[in-house]
Formats: structure tokens, sequence, C-alpha cells
């Protein structure tokens, strides 16, 4: 929805604007300028980038524009999966987590989150940190250090897509000269023709370079701008967990530990105290009911 404004208040515009000026249309209608522009941007991207890169490009800009973000419900429901594992690790101790930690996609204690459990890696992620906590690893600060290490990781990975596509970006004002200069290469093929005729062929060539700005600033790098903003709020999401795992390696009671995590959240989707004590105090009678 937001990505067909934005492209509709750009159309309406530049359209507009030129149109104001007393634009002709038909003149920027370059088929041939738009196949040269758009061809070689996509051929650039797909030398520059290994083949599960432009996958993941293509699939991280589609739910970029789908706006498939995390949503105020993902924050809540992972602050309430980390408190139901706090709690159940600080009871029974993380040995009593085992089987969940294993499988948790089979997990009871995993499978009422079922918003979390769409992200496998962030689910991966809290397996694997409960996993060494069990088995040993235990010093707060060396786990801390091996976490941000594996976030700064995720981040890198996250970030190639983003720039993947915003070296596109930067590239199409360059393959736009390239379209303007052939064009200009054609209309010289004509010099001793009519002014106007000569006058048209040259305004034609020109939208090349028009059309190479236009697709760069107006388009693409926005789109690498959104996705980048996709892949902070990502981090960010892991962030949270990070916090709150080592609150809980302090040996901080579960309500603080999350509290931990959910103030590291960005201020826009970050819930408030009540709201964290209500979906926590759902997860006890949740609890406390299997328990019967």
């Amino acid at each position: 929805m937001k990505f067909g404004v934005g492209l509709i208040i750009i159309t309406i515009s530049v359209i507009g604007g030129y149109l104001g000026v007393g634009g002709k249309l038909g003149v920027l209608w370059q088929p041939y300028e738009i196949v040269i522009i758009v061809g070689s941007a996509i051929g650039a991207f797909v030398i520059s980038n290994p083949k599960h890169i432009i996958f993941s490009t293509g699939s991280t800009l589609a739910s970029s524009i789908k706006g498939e973000g995390l949503k105020d419900e993902d924050y809540i429901e992972l602050l309430s999966l980390l408190f139901t594992i706090f709690r159940e690790g600080k009871a029974k101790g993380v040995m009593s987590l085992e089987n969940d930690i294993e499988h948790p996609y089979e997990s009871a204690l995993f499978q009422k989150y079922p918003r979390a459990l769409q992200r496998k890696r962030s689910v991966a992620f809290i397996c694997d940190y409960l996993r060494l906590i069990s088995l040993g690893a235990e010093d707060p600060k060396e786990l801390e250090g091996l976490m941000d290490e594996e976030i700064h990781t995720i981040t890198k990975d996250l970030s190639r897509p983003v720039q993947a596509l915003n070296a596109v970006g930067e590239a199409l004002p360059a393959f736009g000269i390239v379209a303007a200069v052939l064009g200009i290469i054609k209309a010289m093929a004509y010099v001793n023709q009519a002014t106007e005729i000569l006058g048209k062929m040259i305004g034609g060539a020109l939208c090349g370079t028009f059309l190479g700005v236009l697709l760069s600033y107006s388009l693409v790098m926005p789109l690498a701008s959104l996705m980048a903003t996709r892949r902070d709020e990502m981090v960010n999401y892991y962030s949270c967990i990070k916090s709150g795992l080592v609150a809980f390696l302090h040996g901080y009671p579960p309500q603080i530990a999350i509290e931990y995590s959910r103030k590291v959240l960005f201020d826009e989707v970050q819930p408030s105290f009540d709201a964290v004590e209500k979906a926590t105090s759902e997860a006890i009678r949740s609890a406390a009911a299997d328990a019967v």
C-alpha cells in the first residue's frame, strides 16, 4: 500500500510537472532505451551476485513491498516465549528444556507461540544458546560476546541483498547515459535532416539519462532503503533475544530478564510494560492449565 502511494506521488509529480511546462508526453516513451537501461542493470546484477543472493534479494524485496515486516504481535509473542522459557529454566533447570530445545517445532512450549516459530533462524538462535547453557557454558560475558559475533554475522548476511540492490541503483544513471549516448549516435546519422526531426531524436536520446536517474533515485534506491529498514528490525529482534538470555544468565528473575529484552526494542514497536505483564500473566495461566 505504502509502496503504491509513493509510486503514484512520484508519477504525478514528475509527469505532472513536465506537462505543466508544456512538455509532450510522447517524447518520454522510449521503449528501446528502457530495454537498454533495465536489461543492462539486470545483467550487471546477475554477473555481480551469486545465485543465493539473487534469490534472496528477490524474496526480501517482495516481502518488503508487501509490508511483511515484524508486527507488534511478533514482539509480544517473542517476549512471552522468552518469559516461558526463563520461568521453566528457573524453576526446573535448563536441562528440563532439553526436549524443547532439540525439537522446538514439536514442543508444546514453542507451539504456543506460532508467530515466533515462523522465524526459523531466530528459533535456532534461541535453542542453540539454551543448549550451550545446558552443556555448562554459563559465563555471561563469554556467551554475550559469542552472541554479539553471531548477530554481527546475521547483520552482514541480511545486508547482502540490500547492498546488491543498492549497487544496481547506483549504476542506473550510468546505464541511462549509455542509452543516451547510443541515441545521440543514432541521431548523428540524421544530422542533415530538418531541425525538427533532429531535435526530436536528440530529445528522445536524452530520455535515457532521465530514465536512468529517475529509476535510480525514485525507485531502486528507495526500495534498497526499505529493505535496510526491514534488516534493522530483524537485527533488533535478535538483540532483544540476546539481552534476555544474558539477563537470565546473570540470574535475574524471568520478569526482569524480559524487561531487559523489552528495553532494547525500537520505540515504535516496543510494547508497554503493562502489555508485557498482561501477556506473561496469560502465559503463567496457560502453563498452570497445562499442569492440571
